[in-house]
């Protein structure tokens, strides 16, 4: 299983996720910030489990991330 998790109040809208994991993330047309798919909002985190076969489009997103907001782990 993996778990991404996102600060989206923290996006700066560069779109890094979106170009590296598109069935996962997409902008918001409404404030220019990355929105996590399927993600679930607690205290401004957005989480997500994933099965394991989106782990390395997921990680590569998390590693250009210029404000390290996503982190992505493998349980």
């Amino acid at each position: 299983m993996v778990i991404i998790s996102h600060q989206r109040e923290k996006c700066i809208g560069c779109n890094y996720c979106v170009e590296l994991a598109y069935h996962r993330w997409r902008m918001s047309k409404k404030d220019g910030k990355a929105t996590l798919l399927e993600g679930v909002n607690k205290k401004g985190f957005y989480t997500a489990r994933l099965d394991d076969s989106e782990y390395e489009d997921n990680k590569r997103a998390a590693d250009a991330c210029p404000v390290n907001i996503i982190q992505v782990k493998k349980i």
